[in-house]
């Protein structure tokens, strides 16, 4: 076995966890929304609310998914035999996976990407969805104690 051959079954191997992980987070993004809308219902917010909070941590989990399938297809560019069919079909994922991930990313923030002061990515919308979470549980149990 080869330099390149080597360099290539890693960086596949590589890629595959990449998208395995793309697919995990989606997974795990799933039940945080679903757990994350029930305790909303359960504080009494409301289902407004509640399917707020599960619509806006789905879309977040989604849209973290999606950026690292895209880093998966960065990678396998790295291994895939420089053919002109090769990249295109490659590109046009990346092309519908990035257009994807702006669609959400408008859908849960409502403004285009580009016209936000900072960047905020898939991954620090599910932390602060947690946060909020937090934030509410904690202030239910101070108003229960008091």
């Amino acid at each position: 076995m080869g330099f390149t051959a080597a360099f290539e079954s890693v960086f596949t191997v590589v890629a595959v966890v990449f998208e395995a992980l793309g697919a995990l987070a989606m997974c795990i993004g799933f039940v945080v929304a679903v757990v994350l809308g029930i305790r909303a219902l359960r504080r009494g917010e409301g289902g407004s609310a509640s399917f707020q909070v599960l619509r806006t941590t789905l879309g977040s989990a989604i849209l973290l998914g999606l950026e690292v399938l895209v880093a998966a297809d960065l990678i396998r560019t790295i291994t895939s035999q420089p053919s002109l069919e090769e990249a295109a079909i490659l590109g046009l994922i990346v092309l519908i996976r990035t257009v994807l991930s702006i669609s959400i990313q408008i859908e849960i923030e409502g403004v285009l990407p580009w016209r936000r002061a900072l960047l905020t990515s898939g991954g620090q919308l599910l932390g602060e969805a947690v946060g909020r979470d937090r934030d509410a549980a904690r202030a239910a149990r101070d108003a229960q104690t008091t």
